[in-house]
């Protein structure tokens, strides 16, 4: 009995500490609130001038959540809608990707059997007025907002196209429709091998499940005797979707990932609920550093489960589950309420945003305070950043030339002048190259006064020259070695353009090709140049290399 009493004692205790707890936290909560409150009426009565309270209020929304993470976030009636686009993929508008340049907004590439493709909509169209509004200085949010409408509805688009004469104003007639971004752009079979079944996968919506096992099941009909999953600059999206992908390749009821929120209550086992299309068939998966989020579930269970090989560079790392929460005036707040923790157990947040410096910062967590965890078969895969892939890609490092021409839309630029002067020369999209005198066209297209051309070797002696001379070092024997090494390190832009001519052709064959046969001729091109597609051949075409990956170490 007297031990009963003090159960109950301790039990009544823990009850009014918890309630005074609760009370407390409420109390500090109001009182924030009326501080708050009343700093901002004091701010909106006596600030010299005119404050915009919805700016401000959201200024300070995004102030507090910004000490969270970055996934916590505040959306406006304005922002929710697109949100909702990006999460069932679908949305009311013309169907065309736009781009801000110069000052205005471009087109960038119309989809297939979209309003904008049947229009005629081409790259590198100039945006100059929607229903007889000037769209010249506006930003593409702006923009964007304009195209985007109820499908049914109707615009009047007028255009400047390059390469059509400097006059040459287009105007077209559009209606509106439910545009639907498809989560797989493309799935074929790699070309040279007809054994060799690819999916790309570029986004986790409603859809993607569905549209993942339509496509494995084409590939499979179509004699695949092996897969490629292509996850690489897959940003993630719905979790649900990210379990669907996975139940394509194993039983069903296999466990994918649990959820963990605050709270022991808050956990939460996601498992598949369909059956399987193929649980034995040869699987590869590709990941770099921006897939993340849902594509890191996928790869990152199917490598726990042993079902897959995961190729390429570590993942982003992104651990953390959000859900959206309504908020009054038509707003949403995207909140995180939950990590998600794969097969293994592992946790694969690379970032700890609940610990940071004195000064604030977050760091990724170092691989000496990962931990080991054990897929099915016994393999050690690790926590804390990412997935690492079983076989790692070495790409090679892009030189500043090739990213100037991609960042200066000079490739870009050429693709629109050249389907401009060839419109019926449909390429084939597996043997389409960049012959001589097309590369040397390309070359005289760019024009070295307008070049951005950051020559790192150059800059790079200017700071040694100057590093000299305030070291006292400076004098006609030093300026003379530094005239040598600054002749031998000055190149010509025709001469860096010949040099560099092996990594600028795939940049020119996949930008050309899209002109022609749109986001799927781009992607299928450039599998022809991609080491990742060479790395994930190799791992499949080797007799017992799948398994040897997978088999655990020591066995």
């Amino acid at each position: 009995m007297k031990k009963l009493l003090q159960v109950v004692t301790i039990v009544i205790a823990a009850t009014i500490c918890a309630a005074a707890g609760t009370r407390s936290k409420k109390n500090s909560i109001s009182r924030n609130l009326d501080i708050f409150s009343s700093v901002f009426k004091e701010m909106q009565t006596f600030y010299v001038d005119t404050i915009d309270a919805d700016k401000a209020v959201t200024t300070a929304i995004n102030a507090m959540l910004a000490e969270l993470d970055p996934y916590t976030v505040y959306m406006p009636k304005n922002e929710t809608e697109e949100f909702r686009s990006m999460s069932t993929g679908e949305f009311g508008g013309i169907g065309s990707y736009i781009m801000q340049r110069n000052g205005n907004v471009y087109i960038s590439g119309p989809h297939r059997d979209t309003p904008a493709f049947r229009a005629g909509l081409r790259h590198g169209d100039l945006i100059v007025a929607i229903d007889g509004d000037t769209m010249l200085g506006k930003t593409h949010t702006e923009v964007s907002a304009r195209l985007k409408g109820d499908p049914g509805t109707k615009l009047h688009v007028s255009l400047r196209r390059p390469y059509a004469g400097a006059d040459s104003v287009i105007e077209v007639d559009m209606v509106r429709e439910k545009i639907r971004i498809p989560s797989v752009p493309y799935f074929g079979m790699l070309q040279g091998d007809d054994k060799v079944g690819y999916i790309s996968l570029t986004s986790y919506s409603e859809t993607t499940g569905d549209e993942v096992r339509k496509a494995l099941s084409s590939l499979l009909d179509d004699g695949a005797r092996s897969i490629v999953l292509d996850l690489r600059g897959n940003p993630g999206g719905l979790v649900e979707s990210a379990v669907k992908v996975v139940g394509n390749f194993v039983p069903k009821g296999t466990e994918v990932l649990r959820t963990r929120g605050r709270g022991v209550l808050n956990e939460k086992v996601y498992k598949t609920t369909g059956a399987a299309l193929d649980t034995k068939v040869p699987l590869a998966i590709l990941i770099d550093g921006e897939s993340a989020s849902a594509a890191e579930i996928t790869a990152g269970a199917l490598q726990d489960l042993d079902r897959a090989v995961v190729v390429g560079d570590r993942s982003y790392g992104k651990g953390l589950v959000q859900i959206t929460r309504d908020i009054p005036y038509e707003g949403s707040l995207k909140v995180t309420m939950a990590r998600y923790y794969i097969p293994s157990g592992r946790l694969i947040q690379a970032i700890d945003y609940s610990h940071r410096d004195e000064e604030g910062r977050v760091t990724r967590i170092p691989d000496s305070l990962t931990n080991e965890f054990r897929t099915s078969g016994g393999r050690i895969v690790r926590d804390g950043g990412g997935i690492t892939p079983d076989v790692k890609v070495d790409y090679p490092e892009a030189s500043r030339l090739t990213y100037n021409i991609v960042s200066g839309f000079w490739a870009f630029d050429f693709a629109n002048r050249y389907y401009a002067e060839h419109p019926d020369e449909m390429p084939d999209v597996s043997t389409f190259t960049i012959t001589d005198s097309v590369y040397e066209d390309f070359k005289r297209s760019i024009d070295p006064e307008r070049f951005r051309y950051d020559r790192v070797c150059e800059m790079m002696l200017d700071r040694l020259r100057q590093a000299a001379k305030i070291e006292g070092y400076e004098g006609d024997s030093l300026n003379a070695q530094f005239a040598v090494l600054e002749k031998m390190l000055k190149h010509s832009l025709s001469a860096d353009l010949d040099t560099h001519r092996k990594a600028i052709e795939p940049l020119l064959v996949r930008e050309i090709v899209e002109r022609y046969c749109q986001e799927p001729g781009r992607i299928a091109s450039s599998l022809r140049f991609d080491p990742g597609i060479d790395s994930v051949r190799s791992v499949l075409a080797t007799p017992g290399r799948v398994e040897e990956i997978l088999k655990p170490a020591g066995k």
